[in-house]
């Protein structure tokens, strides 16, 4: 098991902005903010939408905090910027860690072990067996798939697409961090491993800064031995300082923007970046 060297708790600067056009009002829910996963704590926030409009909060089926308010006809911004607190460490690996057996899943990790609608596992299961079916179960067979995904499939923002499933990145080994991540789950459930999708936000730290704009990030969770841990297929490295906005089955349950009529998406732009103490 990794020995991990206690380090200060950082602070991150994250936020985001979108741009709309539309015709008429359209109702929207938005899922930027940091959620408190994993000891990230908020230290200060600022939401705001251009035009003001009225909004209420709620908790989603899976913890995650979304914000519910209507676009005005015309154009319309919405901005989220924020300081958290987030552990200073990487993320936990231990090679020496067991699968889970079906019959001993919790009963609510259950529901990741199913196809999804991005993660099609059932459609994946004989190419899943055939690749790693000769790995140790456990954390061993999980970075074995993360190990092949982040070798397989070519990274492009020119690959993005919203209707990308598993399926598709198998046959196209093309896509950026939402398909690298929903194959990875796919090829986990095809072994019965609970894996979980995420996303949020990745400051560059410890790494050479990125020549690309910052954009959100998306990872999973399996469930192994009786906790969740944190693999990343797109990078396939530990990273300190990741802010958990949201967790669910896929893609599908945590856009970060929904638009209930015809809004005319303008841009978007996303910050992460570690604070330095002066």
């Amino acid at each position: 098991m990794d020995i991990l060297v206690k380090r200060e708790a950082l602070t991150i600067h994250v936020g985001c902005q979108f741009e709309y056009s539309a015709e008429h009002d359209v109702p929207a829910i938005c899922l930027v903010r940091p959620s408190g996963f994993d000891g990230v704590r908020l230290i200060t926030e600022t939401w705001m939408t251009t035009p003001p409009v009225p909004y209420h909060d709620y908790v989603d089926l899976y913890g995650n905090v979304c914000r519910r308010l209507t676009l005005p006809a015309g154009l319309a911004t919405i901005y989220y910027d924020a300081r958290v607190a987030a552990p200073g460490e990487a993320e936990a690996t231990d090679p020496s860690v067991p699968q889970t057996a079906v019959e001993d899943l919790p009963d609510d990790v259950i529901a990741y072990t199913l196809p999804s609608r991005f993660c099609l596992s059932d459609e994946l299961y004989d190419r899943a067996w055939e690749l790693f079916g000769n790995t140790v179960p456990g954390w061993t067979r999980v970075q074995a798939i993360v190990q092949w995904v982040h070798d397989y499939v070519k990274f492009g923002y020119e690959f993005a697409a919203p209707t990308t499933t598993s399926s598709d990145v198998l046959a196209k080994a093309t896509g950026v961090c939402r398909d690298f991540t929903h194959l990875g789950i796919a090829l986990c459930r095809a072994m019965s491993i609970p894996s979980r999708y995420v996303f949020g936000y990745i400051p560059d730290i410890d790494i050479e800064p990125s020549v690309a704009p910052m954009d959100f990030c998306a990872w999973f969770e399996a469930y192994l031995d009786g906790r969740w841990w944190t693999f990343d297929p797109r990078n396939n490295e530990r990273r300190r300082g990741r802010v958990i906005i949201a967790r669910g089955r896929d893609a599908a349950d945590v856009p970060m923007v929904t638009t209930y009529g015809n809004a005319s998406f303008k841009g978007m732009t996303c910050w992460a970046e570690q604070v330095t103490s002066r």
